[in-house]
């Protein structure tokens, strides 16, 4: 067993309200990404095996870092769709998303709760599919030899958390919404199981200078 490190994909198109139209790095994404790419090659923090998801924003960011051509795609480490159960949320229940971050505080577990429960109907995919399938990928990627490094999402990552500690739906919902962009996360095997060592690193952007580039959205 070997440990693993989580990095959330570049800061995407924050003008979007569908999954399709969020599926993109923005500029200053493509920069964060550039700039952590320098900080692990700086740091010589070498990891032999690669992976992302398949969504245009994790590979984009894997680019981005200079990560080059040996990377797996795993569409198992793809994000959940918020907007997807957002709207779904919205058109079985009336819950109208919120205009502003500060609303998705009480709004993301709300979705989170309903979707768990099976209280919305026909969704991309059941909370527990989901939570089966990230299972299956880091379950598969610890067993691994050395080191890996992961491009992927923050409900993933959130979703990773709360298998490794426990967490109840809001714990995982608040997680999800502190994630920054390009964050590392690093799972350490502790006995023969892997424990959350590090949450939402960004030495890269620690500097005065880069402080406007820790986004979450």
């Amino acid at each position: 067993m070997s440990h693993i490190t989580l990095v959330r994909h570049g800061q995407a198109n924050t003008e979007a309200r569908d999954e399709i139209s969020y599926d993109r790095l923005s500029p200053l994404g493509h920069q964060q990404a550039a700039w952590l790419g320098e900080h692990l090659r700086d740091s010589d923090q070498f990891h032999p095996r690669l992976y992302c998801g398949s969504l245009v924003r994790h590979r984009e960011t894997a680019a981005s870092m200079g990560l080059g051509d040996n990377i797996t795609q795993d569409p198992r480490l793809n994000e959940l769709e918020y907007f997807t159960l957002s709207r779904l949320l919205e058109e079985q229940h009336g819950i109208a998303p919120p205009a502003e971050r500060e609303g998705f505080a009480q709004h993301m577990p709300r979705v989170f709760t309903a979707w768990q429960n099976g209280e919305i109907t026909d969704p991309p995919e059941t909370f527990a599919d989901f939570e089966t399938r990230v299972r299956s990928a880091i379950e598969e990627i610890g067993k691994g030899d050395g080191p890996a490094l992961v491009v992927t999402s923050g409900g993933l990552i959130a979703m990773v958390m709360r298998l490794m500690m426990g967490l109840d739906i809001p714990a995982m919902a608040r997680m999800a919404l502190a994630i920054m962009n390009t964050s590392m996360h690093r799972l350490h095997p502790i006995g023969d199981q892997l424990s959350p060592v590090l949450f939402n690193a960004v030495p890269h952007l620690d500097h005065p200078k880069r402080h406007f580039a820790q986004t979450h959205m």
